[in-house]
């Protein structure tokens, strides 16, 4: 912010000017995503995904070629979001080779899916076969419908 009145430049002026100025500039900064929160939202961006509902329960679908299952995490946090996530590491040069062209995706990916209030979180399954990942959970069964309480009627 810059604010200048003619004929105020005084030292007493300029201080005050300085400690705006610190004052925004620390503002910006802690308005600046973290490192962190950049690569995840990065990484998210880049690990496209299917969700599907059938009747009995829900069903993620990730592709992940050339991903072994240490290289792939399955979590559960805070009692409702799926979290997928792994790294794909670039392979070793062999000698004498070198990349004329690299294009597939390298490094770390994830995504968090917020799952709804009938998952059961305690049925997660996850299977990884040519390269598609499939996490499969199931849904609590609906709640039984409440009888209503009948109460006697005492003649007094």
């Amino acid at each position: 912010m810059d604010i200048r009145i003619p004929g105020f430049d005084a030292p007493l002026f300029s201080t005050l000017q300085h400690i705006m100025d610190v004052a925004d500039d620390a503002e910006k900064s802690f308005n600046a995503p973290t490192r962190t929160y950049v690569r995840d939202a990065k990484a998210m961006a880049a690990t496209p995904a299917d969700v599907k509902e059938y009747p009995n329960s829900y069903v993620f679908v990730v592709d992940m070629p050339g991903l072994k299952s240490g290289d792939i995490k399955v979590q559960v946090e805070d009692d409702n979001v799926l979290l997928i996530r792994g790294e794909r590491k670039r392979e070793e040069e062999k000698e004498g080779a070198k990349y004329v062209r690299m294009e597939r995706r390298v490094g770390k990916f994830m995504r968090k899916f917020v799952l709804p209030e009938n998952a059961n979180v305690n049925a997660i399954s996850a299977v990884c076969q040519d390269g598609v990942l499939t996490v499969t959970v199931e849904k609590l069964p609906p709640p039984e419908p409440k009888k209503p309480k009948t109460i006697e009627v005492k003649i007094g």
